[in-house]
C-alpha cells in the first residue's frame, strides 16, 4: 500500500483558504441559497422599511428562518417567536416538527465548560434544553447561515449606495 505524505491541490487550497483547517461545505455556500435568501431578504427589508432597525432585524431573521425551510431547530424557534398563535405551536407540535432532544451517544463530542455552553444555548434560538453535541451541531448551522446574512446583507448595502451615487451624478449632470 502506497500512501502520500502530502495532500491533494484540492484539499491543500482548502486548508490555506480556512486558516489551517479542512472545512466541510455547508448548504448555506451555495449560490441558490443565496439567491433565495437574497430575494426574500429584499421582499422583507421593503415591507419594513419604515419599521425601525428592529423590524428590520425582524425581517432578516424570518427571511433566514424561512430559506432554511424549517429543517433546523434554530429555524424553526425562530418563525415560532414571530407567530405566537398557539394553534400553530400545536400544529408543529402535532406533527413532529417540534420535540425532545433525544440523548447522545456515550462517545459524543468533547465536553465544553459548562459556562460557555449556557451561553452558547442562550445565543443559538431553539437550543436552551439541547445536549451539548446538539447544540453545537446547531450552532455550527446557525453561524453558516449568519454568514450567508451578512454577505447578502453587505451586497444590497453595496447595491444601493452604487444607486444613490449614480442618481446623485445623474442630478448634478443635470
Amino acid at each position: 500500500m502506497i500512501t502520500s505524505s502530502s495532500p491533494s491541490p484540492a484539499s491543500r487550497k482548502k486548508t490555506e483558504s480556512s486558516g489551517g483547517k479542512a472545512q466541510p461545505p455547508t448548504k448555506w455556500g451555495t449560490a441558490g441559497q443565496q439567491r433565495a435568501y437574497g430575494r426574500r431578504l429584499l421582499d422583507a427589508l421593503r415591507a419594513t422599511a419604515a419599521g425601525g432597525p428592529l423590524a428590520v432585524k425582524a425581517s432578516a431573521d424570518t427571511a433566514l428562518a424561512l430559506t432554511a425551510r424549517g429543517q433546523s431547530r434554530w429555524s424553526r424557534a425562530i418563525l415560532l417567536g414571530r407567530c405566537r398563535s398557539r394553534s400553530r405551536r400545536k400544529l408543529l407540535r402535532v406533527t413532529g416538527k417540534i420535540g425532545r432532544a433525544r440523548a447522545p451517544p456515550a462517545a459524543a463530542a468533547p465536553r465544553v465548560r459548562p459556562d460557555r455552553m449556557r451561553v452558547l444555548r442562550r445565543l443559538v434560538p431553539g437550543c436552551r434544553k439541547l445536549s451539548e453535541q446538539s447544540v453545537l451541531k446547531e450552532a455550527a448551522d446557525y453561524v453558516a447561515a449568519l454568514e450567508m446574512q451578512v454577505k447578502a446583507m453587505k451586497a444590497l448595502a453595496e447595491a444601493f449606495s452604487a444607486a444613490r451615487a449614480a442618481e446623485a451624478e445623474a442630478r448634478r449632470g443635470v
